[in-house]
């Protein structure tokens, strides 16, 4: 019979209990599990619900089924439920009805509730460490090729000129954002729940507050139905992710493109590519592909949690258990993309040459012809328009815009002076743009800089 199975007059069925049970996927809430537990009979015995001897060997007995888990001498059974129940129950056991009060004050319902918020609470750290590893990577591989133009994109079209440093720290400023919003989600759901019991609270005098300080939480919740119903913060921190592999996708599209023949931009290593089984030539690029392909994975499980709360009465709900398994398929996954994207980035090799040909496009200076009008006391749409008829000019007459002499120039640009046939040279180009935030080699200098002092 199930410690719940008091009311019940037989158990459940085998179809139930394996329809039923979590431990398949909730036993890795038994470190958080313990703790929650050692912290919680620690104030039972502070205000005389339980005796300190009791307490005492509860807390023993869950160091020792803390150790038995940690080295695989902890049998896992479908009929028992969850973590908290494998738990108790080894806890009753072992110290049979002294085991069983350490379940005083409490539910399942705002156990898991603590369990959870203590589990992402770490994986916010571990989460945001990988984050900074991933930035790192990229802003050396940025220093490594600070000179390094290529053409920017828009619309995938050519744009303007760029740096590739430029282009890496772009995805070191969305990756910040990423832990800062971790950081903000992790404050967000450092709230005890604990002593909420299923729905309304307790009637034993439980010290909440002290359970909060030893667990390290910032305050408790300040209504039990909303505590113990509460997966806000699962759906913020699935966000996080998902936004986070947003990103991973952009740039993992971006590496696509930049490692096939077309671009030819980079070279990725042997060790993040494999092969065709039938074109003995092909180097894929299934690192990035499949990073593409398991952060919709990451949007899904950011879905999958959401239309799970919709619609759900208050308060706990049974519908909650499934949240566990896209939480948890979400850090895996932003983990795994973790685990081979720094390295990836660090032996990735820059075609410089390749950049270099492709930003010489004399078609991506078109701006700054524009921007030099301005400069000469033209209104912009005016400049543009006259640098937009150079460029048809040069199109029906099969030259580039460097090609055309200045009489040439002067029939679209009437303004324009001896300097501006000069003003095709990607380097110069990019060397005027210099403002916070810019393109220019002095501005990413600094980008660097401040990047290499913050990480």
């Amino acid at each position: 019979m199930a410690l719940w199975g008091g009311r019940f007059s037989g158990g459940t069925s085998e179809a139930v209990a394996e329809f039923t049970e979590s431990i398949s996927f909730d036993s890795r809430l038994y470190k958080c599990d313990i703790a929650g537990s050692k912290a919680h009979v620690a104030m039972l015995a502070k205000q005389g619900i339980i005796p300190e001897s009791t307490a005492k060997s509860i807390r023993e007995e869950l160091e020792a089924i803390s150790r038995r888990i940690d080295a695989g001498d902890f049998e896992f059974k479908r009929d028992l439920e969850d973590i908290h129940m494998h738990i108790e129950s080894a806890l009753i056991g072992k110290l049979g009805a002294e085991g069983a009060r350490v379940h005083s004050g409490r539910s399942r319902n705002d156990q898991v509730a603590l369990d959870i918020r203590l589990y992402l609470r770490e994986e916010a750290k571990r989460l945001s460490d990988g984050m900074r590893a991933f930035q790192k990577a990229l802003v050396e591989k940025a220093a490594e090729y600070p000179d390094a133009i290529m053409p920017g994109f828009t619309h995938l079209q050519h744009a303007q000129v760029v740096l590739f440093a430029h282009h890496l720290l772009a995805y070191v400023e969305m990756f910040d954002r990423d832990i800062d919003r971790l950081a903000d989600c992790a404050r967000r759901l450092n709230v005890l729940p604990l002593g909420s019991g299923a729905i309304a609270g307790s009637t034993l005098p439980l010290d909440r507050e002290f359970v909060a300080k030893e667990l390290g939480f910032d305050r408790v919740g300040r209504n039990s139905m909303d505590s113990v119903s509460d997966r806000d913060f699962a759906m913020e921190f699935a966000g996080v992710l998902a936004i986070f592999g947003i990103h991973c996708s952009r740039l993992s599209e971006d590496l696509v493109l930049w490692s096939s023949q077309e671009f030819g931009f980079v070279e990725l290593d042997d060790a993040f590519c494999t092969g065709s089984s039938l074109m003995p030539q092909k180097k894929n690029p299934d690192v990035c592909e499949l990073t593409r392909g398991k952060c919709a994975r990451i949007s899904g499980d950011l879905v999958t949690l959401i239309t799970l709360c919709k619609g759900l009465p208050m308060t706990y709900n049974r519908d909650l258990q499934e949240d566990k398994v896209a939480l948890f398929d979400a850090i895996d996954t932003a983990s795994a993309i973790l685990d081979v994207y720094p390295a990836m980035i660090s032996t990735m090799v820059p075609r410089v040459d390749r950049m270099a040909e492709a930003a010489a496009d004399p078609a991506l200076m078109a701006t700054d012809l524009a921007e030099e009008l301005v400069r000469l006391g033209v209104p912009f749409r005016d400049a543009h328009r006259k640098v937009g008829t150079l460029v048809k000019y040069c199109k029906e007459h099969g030259k580039d815009l460097d090609e055309v002499s200045l009489e040439e120039m002067r029939i679209s640009i009437p303004e324009a002076t001896e300097d501006f046939p000069k003003m095709f040279d990607p380097r110069a180009s990019v060397a005027k743009r210099n403002l916070t935030g810019g393109t220019g080699f002095d501005a990413v200098k600094s980008q660097l800089e401040f990047w290499k002092k913050r990480l």
